[in-house]
């Protein structure tokens, strides 16, 4: 495909693109930026990238880029080599710890819902090119993507959730939480089903004001790789004098990846988690290109180094939510990225 060559000669020569394919499209979309600048995002037409918190929010301007398209075309077989990752104890041991401090925090009344991250670092030099090639054909599902900037780094992911969508001040978002691996026969459990109502209301107390109507579809299983989440699909229609960015800041950080209430959770998050979540959990995607704005929370992520490669994985902590369990969550949803990654 050539735009993957055109891609790697960016990267080679240190000049900012994004790959990105939408969920259930066969069609692969590049903007390339012209030169090395790196554009703070202030509401420009382009393709946005944005921080947890307080990263700079980058944008590749429509103003200073080129925009292709091509079909997605598979001419190769899939690469990857079997990454030997084995739980470190010292990590289990600190996350699950971190779990129950949490959670006692719940009980204590500091907030109902929060979502804890962690990262995993791979020490192995990683071909993007081929690893983003496995992602486009593992996950046809997903909003799939690799993003680069000189000033940045190295982003690749294969997420399943959509921030928002924006048209005609008519939107559409969902309520996305609760994970399991995915079979026929899947149950949940009361955890996950009141882990994803607290989202569907975070979202529905947090728009209420932007909105002349709403509506929310029934709860439903959704699949995303190998695994499986609750899913409320949300539809309405804004305010005439609301526009995307009001909505994009009432939503972002949802409560599927930061918590309720939202200043709580987030302190506790800045405070405890002993890491830089950077653009992990923040959105990135179109933002006014080709009439609409299409944005998709950061997760089943990885940021690509020369000589390491970090994962970011997290879940959702409620009052019934039991450590160990949490840590398993953690390292199943590590294989999304793990599964295609390759020389």
């Amino acid at each position: 495909m050539d735009l993957l060559e055109k891609a790697l000669f960016y990267f080679q020569n240190q000049l900012p693109f994004v790959l990105y394919a939408k969920p259930n499209e066969g069609i692969l979309q590049g903007v390339f930026q012209k030169d090395a600048t790196l554009h703070t995002f202030e509401n420009q037409k382009g393709f946005v990238f944005a921080s947890f918190y307080k990263e700079t929010n980058v944008v590749f301007p429509l103003t200073d880029s080129e925009v292709f398209q091509e079909e997605i075309i598979f001419n190769v077989e899939e690469q990857t080599f079997n990454v030997e990752h084995t739980s470190d104890e010292n990590a289990q041991k600190s996350f699950e710890n971190l779990v129950k401090k949490a959670v006692s925090e719940i009980e204590n009344g500091t907030f109902t819902k929060i979502v804890l991250s962690r990262k995993i670092e791979l020490s192995q030099s990683i071909n993007s090119i081929k690893s983003y090639q496995n992602i486009l054909k593992k996950y046809p599902t997903a909003f799939r993507y690799l993003w680069f900037h000189p000033q940045v780094g190295l982003w690749m992911g294969a997420t399943p959730e959509q921030l928002v969508k924006v048209k005609n001040n008519t939107f559409e978002t969902v309520a996305l939480a609760g994970t399991q691996v995915f079979s026929e026969t899947i149950t949940w459990q009361e955890k996950e089903i009141v882990e994803q109502q607290l989202v569907t209301a975070y979202i529905k107390n947090s728009t209420e004001n932007l909105v002349e109507s709403i509506q929310f579809s029934e709860l439903h299983t959704h699949k995303a790789g190998n695994l499986a989440h609750l899913k409320t699909d949300i539809t309405g229609k804004l305010k005439s004098n609301i526009s995307e960015n009001d909505l994009i800041n009432a939503l972002h950080p949802t409560s599927a990846v930061c918590g309720m209430p939202l200043e709580a959770a987030r302190n506790f998050i800045l405070e405890s988690e002993k890491y830089n979540r950077k653009y992990y959990s923040g959105f990135l995607g179109e933002y006014k290109m080709q009439e609409q704005t299409n944005l998709f929370v950061n997760l089943r992520c990885c940021e690509i180094e020369t000589q390491k490669t970090i994962l970011y994985v997290g879940c959702g902590i409620t009052k019934d939510s039991q450590a160990d369990k949490e840590f398993i969550e953690t390292e199943n949803k590590a294989k999304t990225i793990l599964s295609v990654l390759c020389y």
